[in-house]
């Protein structure tokens, strides 16, 4: 799993008297769940905090070695508690400025787990709204942006959980993925599917007669959970069981067990949701033997889910938007017309293009979301992912190559370029356009006189030239012309990869003033809901861009080096394939 956090963004919007301003305070944490004692701790240490840079640090690096070993990681709330809670206040409806940022990691050696999330309600209080500086009976709204694809189960009359949170990245059913890529039903299918192709030229029926499973749906993960776990094949007969990706599961808990639900966002991730019949595939279900009783309702994502308990808030508060994490970023940037483009720099790289009412199936890797459903409106997105962006920034950093991470642009920009020296960014294997679980990450071209600078450069080019990767591929995919691309995450904010990116794809990249999209869009989504905005126009004017990088150099100056760093990465592929 590596440095794989769960992510979970809850927004809290409102209302003040004059009706002249807002204030969102959001609570993000990674991996929740501990005893009451221990978060009166956190809760002390973060208020002793002063503003300035916190420094990071991780337990995972056993569970990422024991994971390329296929041993299987979950996220067990006991073991770590990453907490980072913003505040930023809206003057006005278009005025959007940030006033307050905490954020603080402890790790949990417990012999037993708590239940996740069980403290959503007292972080949140004590934290976004303490800091946001205002009373609960002024909130209007939540709004709860969540990673997609990690899951869990639980008990529907008790509530309690039959397993921790299963990440996207977790490989307990990397054997059932090979068993059913190499069975004789998906060679059936294939086939069948190929010849649909030939008769039809549905580009749709291309698409599957290539399809595999991957172990980053849920689909095989959840499989293997309901062929593994006693429990759950029991609560599944006496229909005693609920699945749940973090949004169901916190929705869950925030309304004390009285409401299940999911939004079109979150459901399109998981692998088990057609997005062309807008439901949840009875194709695949019944293929894995996967009950369509276990599976959550589909909402709208800007929908009134219901209230939190008052016993959490002291006072109910509806829950007006439920939305995954990369298409709450998309709609937090605005981009709402066909074509327009997110670069997403987080802890992985996700490229989205916005493809209107209609899913866009491809063959090279790019795969088709929801984005968002409001009412009659139907918006999807095609999608492309790196898995190791910010992972391999920070793994740098560990090994004292820097001491913050914006120390990085100014060593790269010292260089002429990085003497030969490639770095191949997969600590959790290569996604598009190669999609190889197996591949290692990598230097090569290291010489006597390599130096930490020419290390840090070909880090920095190894993200510009994935970036290089995913456009081409999403270029020769998906016919629909790119009308602008903006992009955010915390690596957007190192000037280098960013020019360099905009060089070797030769489009503009608009970088905003606030980074947080997800946290923005789910704000945004909450807020149409309650009518605090009333049309999309309005929330164009939130969005503040701070630079905008313009072609520098023609793409024939990279090309010689992006030839070398494609011969790395094929030397770097089947690493582990024996293991």
């Amino acid at each position: 799993m590596g440095k794989e956090k769960t992510h979970i963004s809850i927004v809290i919007i409102r209302h003040v008297d004059s009706g002249k301003s807002t204030t969102i305070g959001h609570l993000i944490y990674k991996c929740s769940g501990t005893d009451k004692r221990t978060i009166k701790k956190f809760y002390k240490e973060a208020a002793e905090m002063k503003k300035g840079s916190f420094k990071y640090s991780w337990i995972w690096d056993k569970l990422k070695a024991e994971r390329k070993r296929g041993i299987t990681t979950d996220i067990a709330p006991w073991k770590f508690e990453t907490s980072k809670c913003y505040v930023t206040n809206i003057d006005g409806p278009n005025t959007l400025s940030k006033s307050g940022h905490r954020d603080f990691i402890k790790h949990h050696e417990a012999l037993n787990e708590a239940l996740p999330g069980d403290h959503v309600g007292f972080n949140v209080k004590n934290m976004s709204v303490c800091s946001a500086g205002i009373e609960m009976n002024q909130i209007v709204g939540l709004g709860i942006s969540t990673q997609r694809a990690t899951f869990i189960t639980w008990n529907k009359k008790t509530g309690n959980h039959f397993h921790n949170f299963i990440s996207w990245q977790d490989l307990r059913a990397i054997e059932l993925v090979k068993s059913w890529n190499s069975s004789l039903i998906m060679k059936l299918i294939h086939s069948s599917c190929r010849m649909l192709h030939f008769f039809t030229r549905s580009k749709r029926f291309l698409a599957a007669s290539l399809f595999t499973f991957t172990t980053q749906h849920v689909s095989l993960r959840l499989a293997w959970i309901l062929q593994n776990l006693v429990e759950v094949q029991k609560a599944i007969e006496e229909e005693n069981c609920c699945f749940g990706t973090i949004d169901t599961w916190l929705l869950h808990k925030l309304t004390k067990g009285s409401e299940f639900a999911t939004d079109f966002s979150n459901a399109s991730t998981t692998g088990l949701f057609d997005p062309y019949e807008m439901c949840w595939s009875s194709f695949i279900t019944s293929l894995l033997s996967i009950p369509l009783s276990l599976l959550p309702p589909v909402r709208d994502t800007s929908f009134n889910f219901g209230s939190v308990d008052e016993e959490i808030f002291g006072v109910p508060i509806p829950i007006m938007a439920l939305v995954a994490d990369q298409q709450a970023a998309m709609f937090g940037e605005c981009c709402f017309q066909m074509g327009d483009v997110k670069l997403t720099m987080g802890t992985g790289t996700f490229l989205d293009i916005n493809t209107g009412s209609n899913p866009q199936q491809n063959v090279g890797g790019f795969y088709p979301l929801i984005g968002w459903k409001i009412g009659q409106e139907v918006v999807c997105i095609a999608e492309g992912n790196a898995g190791d962006t910010g992972t391999a920034i920070k793994w740098a950093q560990q090994l004292d190559l820097f001491t913050d991470a914006a120390e990085t642009e100014k060593m790269a920009r010292s260089l002429e370029d990085s003497e030969g020296v490639y770095f191949v960014p997969c600590f959790s294997g290569l996604q598009a356009p190669l999609n190889d679980p197996c591949a290692c990450a990598s230097f090569m071209g290291l010489k006597p006189s390599t130096s930490k600078y020419h290390l840090v450069r070909a880090i920095l080019e190894s993200i510009a030239f994935r970036n290089k990767q995913l456009y081409e591929v999403m270029q020769k995919e998906i016919h629909i012309p790119v009308t602008k691309i903006r992009a955010d995450g915390g690596v957007c904010k190192n000037s280098f990869v960013m020019q360099m990116t905009s060089d070797l794809i030769n489009e503009k990249i608009d970088r905003p003033v606030h980074l947080d999209m997800s946290c923005l869009g789910a704000a945004s989504l909450a807020g149409l809901a309650v009518g605090f905005w009333t049309d999309k126009e309005e929330l164009k004017k939130l969005r503040q861009s701070e630079m905008v990088f313009k072609p520098q150099k023609k793409w024939q100056e990279y090309e010689m080096s992006m030839e070398n760093w494609v011969k790395a990465v094929k030397r770097s592929m089947n690493w582990y394939n024996k293991t």
